[in-house]
C-alpha cells in the first residue's frame, strides 16, 4: 500500500514532527511505500484561478506541486498533519489544499475522480493547536474535509491536540503518541 505524509508545519522538530515521527513507523514497520513531504520545504506557488484546470484537469503551474498531485493520485492512504494558525491549516498546507482545484476539476466537471484502487482511499488528518476551544480544530477539519472529499478519500479520521503550542510541548502529552499510533494502525488496517 502507499501513503503520501504531508507534513504542513514550518517548525523542524516541532509538534508536528514528533507526531509524524511516531506515525510514520508502524506503517513501515507493515512494510508500506511510505513517501513524506514537508511542505515548509517545497516550491508551490499560489493558485492563479485561471480556469486552465477546469478544462484539462491538469494545473498549468509547473514548480512542486506536480510531485504531491502524483503522490496524492497514487496512494491509497494520505496524512495531512498541520498546527493550527488563526483557527485554520498552517499556510503550507492551505497553499497545496488551494492547489488541488484540478482534482476537484477532474471529479466534478470532468466526472473523472481518481479511482479507488484495490485497497480503498482512507485518510488521516493530524491537528495540534495552542489555543484551548474545539474552533480551531472545527475550521481546519472544514478544510480538510473539503480537500479529502476531492481527492476522492471517502472517509477519514481527525486527531487534535489542542493547549500545545512551544516547540516539542507535545511531548508532556504521552496519550497523543498513543491516540497517533491507534489512528494510524486504524488507517493501514485492510479489513476497514
Amino acid at each position: 500500500m502507499r501513503i503520501a505524509v504531508f507534513n504542513g508545519s514550518p517548525r523542524v522538530g516541532g509538534n508536528i514532527d514528533l507526531l509524524l515521527c511516531q506515525a510514520i513507523i508502524p506503517m513501515e514497520k507493515a512494510g508500506h511505500d511510505v513517501v513524506r513531504f514537508n511542505l515548509n520545504l517545497l516550491t508551490i506557488k499560489p493558485c492563479q484561478d485561471c480556469g486552465e484546470c477546469e478544462k484539462t484537469g491538469e494545473c498549468d503551474i509547473s514548480d512542486d506541486m506536480a510531485y504531491v498531485s502524483e503522490a496524492i493520485r497514487n496512494s491509497d492512504r494520505i496524512v495531512l498533519a498541520s498546527p493550527i494558525f488563526f483557527f485554520g491549516l498552517s499556510a503550507q498546507t492551505k497553499l497545496m489544499v488551494d492547489r488541488c482545484q484540478p482534482f476537484w476539476c477532474e471529479k466534478y466537471l470532468l466526472k473523472r475522480p481518481i479511482p479507488e484502487g484495490p485497497n480503498g482511499r482512507r485518510g488521516l488528518l493530524i491537528l495540534v493547536g495552542g489555543m484551548k476551544k474545539e474552533i480551531g480544530v472545527q475550521c481546519g477539519e472544514a478544510t480538510a474535509l473539503a480537500f479529502f472529499r476531492t481527492i476522492n478519500v471517502p472517509e477519514h479520521q481527525t486527531v487534535s491536540f489542542l493547549g500545545v503550542d512551544a516547540k516539542g510541548s507535545i511531548m508532556e502529552r504521552p496519550e497523543a503518541f498513543d491516540n497517533v499510533y491507534r489512528a494510524v494502525k486504524s488507517l493501514i488496517d485492510l479489513r476497514g
